[in-house]
């Protein structure tokens, strides 16, 4: 059963019984992910390491490793 059919049978079901039908499959990504990456600041701040830009650094450091390894082309 997909997401978008256990979310029609959720509805279906809720109007039933008179209940609330329940949020639409997707509705709440952002909010899941800026809590995640809220709780991993905190976690940052609690263990005493920089609460700020790890991911961007980490990507950059992966970004330059890349780049310094590919071979360039010879013309």
């Amino acid at each position: 059963m997909s997401i978008t059919q256990q979310y029609l049978l959720d509805s279906y079901r809720a109007a039933q019984h008179d209940e609330r039908t329940p949020p639409a499959p997707g509705r709440q990504d952002w909010q899941v992910l800026r809590e995640i990456r809220d709780y991993g600041r905190f976690r940052a701040v609690v263990e005493e390491r920089p609460a700020r830009g790890r991911v961007r650094a980490a990507v950059a450091r992966l970004i330059r490793g890349s780049v310094a390894r590919t071979p360039r082309p010879h013309h």
